[in-house]
């Protein structure tokens, strides 16, 4: 997506932000709404982050061995979401859902995994089946580099098809050892689940001792202080996490049930390690970060009533998806509620709408499939402008 093949052109490089901005080396000023795709929800160079860091830094960078800040910052993540009783940090999103699928099929026994169409679970060899983000940009074939052996361990189903889940069920029983969900899809955009769906799984994982992992690596932290599981009432087995917990720097985590964590080394037999695992200066951002997320929970509010405004934007012709600081126009006519669904859109028109929005001073994700994110620190004026703006682009394109 950064080469911006999804929409044609030269990208921007980008050479500082500051709040809700970005510049780039040309000297260009955007309003930015990627954000470093999710965790900036306090905006560019937040000061409390960089405090953080500063102290931290005079500390030192590395030292792959247990700090303070690691359990403070573990102590914190189990407060604020309940359903993780234990919890391992590790570098990325990526690592995080690798990680938790393993310590799913290490203590179920089994090693079918299924996951939806159009849910980007980072690039996992056995998870690039039918992915979003930037395979679902690109066009690229499901899994070119991964062996068949690896892709014949995980079986898709349409998002919110809860039939469909079902029957795949029905047919393997006890096979499956764990269903992994965004609950809000954005990586095929932001895709909501219908009414039922995330209770529906809960129901059928739990019928048939299979797992449920909830991928909060972009939800988590950013539409409540709980994540998604507390907007929707879900608790699952294990939750990764990811891109806000580290302030915007390189951090992630998997944790879930006591009796399941327990299996991770060096308490039990299934391994997982990192030299960077826990490092010190991704902690220190993430424990500001947090921190002050928990003692500022208005945030939340201010973010819903921002992006709601952004939302009545569009117009007939425009299918506009939304919930809390995460939005997607989709160029389509029918509502958008899956990965078939999200392709019929109009990818064309979005790049002309993109390249309008980018030319006046508005930085979106240069993708059709991909969800924006509203930050703190935009401001009534970020607003009013990019509301004009998009009012011309959409006409435009």
């Amino acid at each position: 997506m950064r080469a911006f093949r999804g929409v044609g052109g030269t990208p921007p490089f980008i050479a500082r932000g500051q709040g809700s901005h970005i510049y780039d080396a040309d000297g260009n000023e955007y309003i930015d709404y990627v954000g470093s795709w999710g965790p900036l929800l306090l905006g560019h160079r937040f000061q409390p982050v960089l405090d953080a860091l500063h102290e931290a830094m005079e500390r030192g960078t590395s030292f792959g061995a247990p700090t303070e800040q690691e359990i403070e910052l573990a102590e914190l993540i189990r407060e604020l979401v309940p359903s993780i009783e234990m919890v391992r940090l590790v570098n990325s999103g990526t690592e995080a859902t690798m990680s938790a699928l393993r310590v799913a099929r290490g203590f179920t026994g089994r090693d079918i995994t299924l996951k939806f169409e159009g849910c980007y679970h980072g690039h996992v060899d056995s998870l690039l089946v039918k992915a979003g983000s930037g395979v679902m940009t690109l066009g690229l074939p499901d899994s070119p580099g991964v062996p068949r052996g690896f892709s014949d361990t995980t079986i898709t189903a349409p998002f919110n098809d809860a039939d469909r889940v079902a029957s795949i069920f029905a047919a393997k029983r006890d096979a499956i050892a764990a269903v992994i969900v965004e609950p809000v899809c954005g990586n095929m955009g932001c895709v909501l689940p219908k009414p039922g769906f995330l209770e529906a799984l809960r129901e059928i994982t739990s019928r048939h001792g299979t797992l449920l992992i909830l991928d909060e690596v972009m939800t988590g932290f950013r539409l409540a202080l709980g994540g998604a599981q507390q907007i929707f009432g879900i608790k699952p087995d294990l939750t990764t996490l990811g891109k806000v917990i580290g302030g915007g720097l390189p951090i992630a985590a998997y944790g879930g049930r006591k009796d399941i964590m327990t299996y991770v080394a060096p308490s039990g037999p299934i391994y997982q390690a990192g030299t960077l695992s826990g490092n010190p200066l991704a902690v220190a951002g993430g424990l500001a970060m947090l921190r002050y997320l928990k003692d500022h929970p208005e945030v939340f509010d201010k973010l819903d009533s921002f992006t709601a405004r952004l939302a009545e934007v569009a117009p007939a012709g425009v299918v506009c998806n939304r919930i809390g600081s995460m939005l997607t126009w989709f160029f389509a006519s029918d509502p958008v509620n899956d990965f078939a669904s999200a392709e019929r859109s109009d990818r064309h028109r979005f790049g002309r709408f993109f390249h309008f929005m980018l030319d006046h001073g508005i930085y979106l994700p240069p993708s059709q499939f991909e969800s924006l994110f509203v930050s703190a620190a935009h401001t009534a004026d970020d607003l009013n402008e990019t509301v004009k703006v998009a009012g011309q682009a959409f006409q435009f394109a």
